[in-house]
């Protein structure tokens, strides 16, 4: 049984495998820029350009005093978070779908947007993605004035602040055609490298002497050459004879 189990378990030498891929290397790097093309192709003529718009707000919870304290400015940094579930909320999305008299749903409007509090600020930043770069301006413009009017009734604060308001987009944000032709390239290599191996485990056949070997643990005694070389050698001795 010992004996058995032992014939059964495959050896893979990790110096063959590379010698088999480097064989195929031609063939590997063709697929490689031919796959870097194609993602770039698609992502450049095919895919919709996307347009990032950006608006800023400054939220600071002040005191009854005119003057603002630390912990007015530290309760602010903690309430941040907050702030950004407020902007993402089902009640201020709708909201601004229903004044844009936008087509879609709040899931819909959601994926388009995100909010990014940097650390230690009361600066919140709201993005919007879209095909069309003047919506994104209006969406994202409209979000922070549907998000500041929320915010001041949930939070019970004085006022919501405009850093920045949105930007009209003038270049694309994505797709990245580098990055899909990297990627499409690099799919494409381990394509061929996948299907290069497959077929070289899955193929069996004792091809030498060295094979035999190594598969069958016997030592061979001859060699029986092939009729095509028996026919190779005999027309090299009739060429030779020829010129002679």
């Amino acid at each position: 049984m010992d004996n058995q189990r032992n014939n059964d378990v495959i050896e893979i030498d990790l110096l063959e495998l590379f010698h088999v891929l480097l064989g195929q290397i031609g063939l590997i790097l063709c697929m490689g820029i031919l796959g870097a093309l194609l993602g770039f192709g698609i992502s450049k003529f095919v895919l919709q350009p996307v347009y990032e718009s950006t608006t800023k707000i400054y939220i600071l919870n002040k005191t009854e005093t005119s003057s603002v304290t630390y912990s007015d400015v530290q309760m602010g940094t903690q309430l941040t978070k907050d702030y950004a579930e407020l902007i993402s909320s089902r009640y201020v999305l709708e909201e601004v779908i229903q004044m844009l008299s936008l087509d879609m749903e709040y899931e819909e409007m959601l994926r388009k947007v995100s909010v990014d509090t940097p650390t230690d600020t009361r600066i919140v930043s709201i993005t919007v993605e879209d095909h069309d770069p003047v919506q994104a301006m209006k969406i994202a413009n409209c979000i922070r004035e549907a998000a500041s009017e929320h915010i001041q009734n949930v939070m019970d604060i004085e006022a919501v602040n405009v850093v920045e308001t949105a930007n009209m987009p003038t270049e694309k944000s994505g797709p990245r055609c580098m990055l899909w032709a990297l990627a499409c390239g690099a799919a494409g290599a381990a394509l061929v490298c996948v299907i290069v191996l497959a077929r070289w485990l899955l193929d069996d056949t004792i091809k030498s002497s060295e094979d035999v070997e190594r598969y069958l643990g016997l030592s061979t005694l001859a060699l029986i050459p092939t009729a095509s070389e028996e026919e190779s050698r005999g027309g090299k001795n009739r060429k030779k004879k020829t010129k002679r």
